[in-house]
């Protein structure tokens, strides 16, 4: 159920004042922690950044190259300034939190460019307690080519960098970063100090990624990823900057990006559900009865049909609005309105795997038709990302699927910026390194604080495929990303068959082996999706992360180690005092006689009390803490 936001405006000062005679500006965030500066030079507009006083963005230019070769802001000046500060909360239809804090202060700076009659251009600058943010306004129609956001480091930082949204994330540093790279980037300025570059509420502009400058020493620049055109003015994206004294400080405030973001525009949101869910890999009813029957009995609420229900997903040929399996996949039969009306009478949903290539031409036909089925949401796959056109066609799909109370998952290159926030039928999406390219746990562990930043990511979790054993962490590992990785649809048995599903059905992953009822598996019968609290109580990126999450008032852990064994010291500080608690602890051990070899053991525990466990190099621990 949809909970109405609530706002508590704590002070709200407006001023506008004259700046002709200077060009320069400040900006502090509410506790103070952020200031920053805006000045022109010599024609140029220019920013610094600090943060507790310490500089980490320094003398970085701000503008956008125009089709003509002309810079946007090139002698401008400053006309006028808005400034207000404003304090708010508000409540997410879900989240990793019930409660968003919304605390900023925010300045317009209006600018009079050469050659103007009036002031038709802004900066919106805003100074959260979590981080920075400011983008770019216009009134005029517009031909962008460039951006020319420039983010000057210090020297000495180390980076973690993937050159595309699903590939490898390396550490790296100036002198040898390559290519453009993904957003968000994370940097470690010192022992002390990091910093997150971003962007958040993409919707209908092109994509930016970073580049080194070709000529200016540490500093990063934007690169768009097609020319943007507007003809009744525009909002940019907003650039993002946040900044902690550990990675851990910064992946906590991820929700700056959600706060970036227009409320929810979806009046009722009854039929947003988030959940767990089981990939049926065989394209067969048997195989959909059997994933609807294991799915009731562990307590998730979703089974997904994936590519290959309605034929050849790579051909354009193939029709989403019948169902014919497509024979390299399965032998089928797949009666898919059966299994869909034994799901329901179950209370279980079915999600459907569409490809882009039917959608870009039959997405009108197919979201109203697949919501007269029964289906409760839509997985669009392979969706073209990264150009101002395909940016503005899948938002615009996004909100089509909520006027047929469908919700969405986007697989493969698309990466989030807040968006679900405005259109919280938007579960989840990939843009992430998953499972499906079997990293071992210290490239989860990159992936936990530089891709995590963006929002929720579906990691495609496996847990009976040989792939964990052979190339991954440990089944223990397994348990514990599911508390680590945030994503309101959970994907938790993304290439494993439950008992009755036929053996050589093809299918995707074409998995040999069934789910076993092992004992473990209780730990993601109970596990939630969404949460009321989430607290990042340790981390490095690569080394480990110690991530708490609570529901109601039952608090689960993950904990994941990488290249290295690792003493783990967890204080249960977040408990509530004089009150006692049960802890169920998984964790790898070979002497247990299982195949996935999970050790089970209870604790009493208390707030104030230290949980220690020894855990071996690519390893996991997952609890449960109870009343």
């Amino acid at each position: 159920m949809h909970r109405s936001a609530t706002f508590l405006i704590i002070s709200l000062l407006l001023s506008i004042f004259a700046c002709t005679s200077s060009n320069h500006t400040q900006l502090t965030s509410p506790d103070g922690r952020y200031q920053f500066e805006l000045d022109a030079q010599d024609g140029h507009f220019f920013y610094n950044l600090s943060f507790y006083g310490q500089a980490v963005i320094r003398n970085s230019e701000l503008d956008l190259l125009l089709a003509d070769s002309s810079l946007l802001l090139k002698n401008a000046t400053i006309q006028s300034v808005e400034t207000q500060t404003v304090e708010k909360n508000w409540e997410p239809v879900y989240g990793e939190r019930s409660e968003y804090p919304d605390h900023y202060t925010e300045t317009v700076v209006h600018l009079l460019t050469e050659g103007a009659d009036k002031s038709d251009i802004r900066l919106r600058i805003r100074a959260y307690n979590e981080g920075i943010a400011f983008r770019y306004e216009s009134d005029r129609s517009m031909q962008i080519t460039e951006e020319v956001t420039e983010f000057a480091l210090p020297e000495g930082v180390k980076m973690w960098v993937s050159q595309r949204a699903q590939s490898p994330i390396e550490e790296t540093n100036f002198a040898t970063l390559r290519d453009t790279v993904e957003r968000p980037l994370l940097a470690q300025l010192s022992d002390s100090l990091f910093v997150a570059l971003g962007e958040a509420a993409l919707i209908d502009f092109a994509r930016m990624k970073l580049a080194k400058h070709p000529l200016k020493d540490n500093t990063l620049t934007s690169v768009l990823s097609s020319e943007v055109e507007y003809t009744n003015g525009f909002n940019s994206p907003w650039r993002t900057i946040m900044a902690g004294r550990t990675a851990g400080e910064v992946l906590g405030n991820n929700y700056l990006v959600l706060n970036l973001n227009q409320p929810n525009e979806i009046e009722n949101t009854g039929w947003i559900k988030p959940g767990k869910v089981i990939r049926e890999v065989t394209l067969t009813t048997q195989g959909g009865m059997a994933c609807v029957d294991f799915a009731k009995k562990h307590q998730l609420q979703y089974i997904e049909f994936d590519a290959g229900w309605y034929g050849n997903e790579y051909d354009d040929a193939s029709d989403a609005t019948t169902v014919t399996v497509d024979p390299k996949r399965s032998k089928g039969p797949l009666d898919l309105p059966g299994v869909i009306d034994y799901a329901d009478s179950q209370g279980i949903g079915v999600l459907l795997y569409v490809n882009r290539r039917a959608l870009e031409k039959q997405l009108d036909e197919v979201l109203p038709l697949l919501s007269s089925w029964g289906a409760k949401g839509v997985k669009y796959g392979f969706v073209q990302v990264g150009s101002q056109q395909w940016t503005g066609w899948l938002h615009e799909a996004v909100r089509k699927a909520a006027d047929h109370q469908l919700m969405v998952d986007i697989h493969d290159e698309y990466r989030p910026t807040g968006y679900s926030r405005t259109y919280p039928n938007l579960m989840t999406q990939e843009g992430i390194r998953g499972d499906e390219e079997s990293p071992p746990n210290d490239m989860v562990l990159k992936t936990l604080f530089t891709r995590m930043l963006a929002g929720a990511g579906d990691h495609t979790n496996c847990y009976f495929a040989a792939r964990v054993d052979e190339k991954m962490g440990s089944h223990a590992s397994q348990l514990a990303k599911a508390v680590c990785i945030y994503s309101p649809w959970q994907f938790l048995y993304w290439y494993d068959r439950p008992d009755g599903a036929p053996s050589k059905a093809g299918g995707a992953g074409n998995s040999e082996r069934h789910i076993q009822e092992v004992p473990e598996l209780a730990f993601f019968d109970q596990i939630p999706t969404v949460w009321d609290d989430t607290k990042v109580l340790d981390g490095y990126p690569g080394s480990h992360a110690v991530i708490a999450r609570r529901s109601g008032d039952t608090w689960f852990i993950g904990a994941l180690t990488g290249t290295s064994e690792r003493e783990l010291a967890i204080p249960l500080d977040f408990l509530e005092p004089q009150k006692n608690y049960e802890t169920t602890i998984y964790t790898d051990d070979e002497s247990v006689d299982t195949y996935t070899r999970v050790k089970i053991e209870k604790r009493q525990v208390k707030a104030g009390d230290v949980i220690r466990q020894s855990l071996g190099a690519q390893r996991g621990l997952a609890m449960v803490i109870r009343q």
